[in-house]
């Protein structure tokens, strides 16, 4: 991460987000009875949501195409609402497809992250991109 990712993060970032409390059960809950209420079942399988998780971060994506580290800062403050949405888009649809997979999604990704840990150890990965292999 380059000095200016840091300000950008500094400047974008909320400081509240350490006192987020929905958890993801609560969450995942939410998300099953409103595709039970509509009988979406059928239609959310996994290969059906994987697809969906992806054209959803690509319209999260297409917000950032062709911009310019220069533009990203002014184009989050400006489409912040829109963005958290595909964000949010992106987010449900990944839960939902953990539930259905029956994966309890915080206990995998506590685990990756802590793989992750070991690939990509501090002393090593501190300010660079090189991935793990590359050390």
């Amino acid at each position: 991460m380059t000095q200016a990712d840091f300000t950008l993060a500094s400047r974008i970032r909320p400081s509240h987000t350490a006192c987020m409390s929905d958890s993801i059960q609560e969450l995942t809950a939410r998300i099953r009875m409103f595709v039970e209420a509509r009988q979406w079942e059928v239609y959310h399988n996994p290969k059906d949501m994987a697809v969906a998780i992806a054209a959803e971060a690509g319209e999260l994506m297409q917000h950032f195409v062709w911009q310019q580290p220069g533009q990203i800062e002014q184009r989050v403050v400006d489409r912040r609402e829109e963005i958290a949405s595909e964000i949010a888009d992106v987010g449900i649809l990944l839960f939902e497809m953990a539930d259905i997979l029956g994966l309890e999604l915080g206990e995998v990704m506590a685990a990756k992250i802590a793989h992750n840990e070991k690939r990509y150890p501090a002393e090593k990965a501190r300010g660079n991109n090189l991935k793990y292999n590359e050390f």
